[in-house]
């Protein structure tokens, strides 16, 4: 008789991808209903239909299981190439408005704002999985723009994306609501003042 080695003693069943959906789906209802601090993994494990360890076994802790469900609202994006900067960053700045004009988009980020001084762990995975990642996708856009000569000397790309990026958050705060051709009109604004002229 040959001795299971000890991968196949570990092997277990591939998780279900279906309950890791709703228990992800469960998460982002408590999240905007409850907030953060009042969410309890004991109540997502019975709404979800499923135990505590199938949640830890994916999720080591409730920051980690808060920010996974918050980042299922940054919708799966297609690679951008549109031909043009000025069309990659509009394709890019539109997607990031559907997801943050999902249900409970933006009102989920201020819940993850409100528990900073709480929970800090919890603004810094929400920062590295989506706040990192969406400004990495417009300064490779922009630098790429940069390599082929399109922008200014000096042209300082960090601000361009705190503008392009922080625009949403300030429009939704001062009138709750993001037109469609908002991206467009962005990008029309912020784009004049990373351009070379020219002569």
């Amino acid at each position: 008789m040959v001795a299971k080695t000890s991968v196949e003693k570990s092997a277990g069943r591939p998780r279900d991808p279906e309950t890791e959906r709703r228990i992800l789906e469960v998460t982002l209802r408590h999240l905007a209903e409850e907030g953060y601090s009042r969410m309890s993994l004991d109540n997502i494990a019975l709404a979800a239909g499923v135990s505590k360890p199938t949640i830890y076994r994916r999720w080591p802790g409730k920051a980690d299981l808060a920010t996974a469900a918050l980042r299922t609202l940054q919708l799966a994006e297609p690679p951008v190439d549109t031909g043009t900067t000025t069309g990659d960053l509009i394709a890019t700045l539109e997607n990031f408005s559907r997801s943050l004009l999902r249900p409970n988009g933006l009102s989920l980020i201020g819940t993850v704002l409100a528990e900073e001084a709480h929970t800090p762990e919890l603004l810094a995975l929400f920062r590295e999985r989506l706040v990192v990642p969406r400004r990495q996708m417009l300064l490779a856009i922009l630098d790429r723009a940069k390599r082929r000569g399109e922008l200014r000397r000096g042209a300082n790309l960090d601000v361009a994306v705190n503008l392009l990026v922080g625009a949403f958050y300030a429009r939704y705060l001062a009138a709750s609501a993001i037109p469609a051709g908002f991206p467009r009109e962005l990008v029309a604004m912020v784009w004049p003042g990373l351009v070379r002229q020219r002569r």
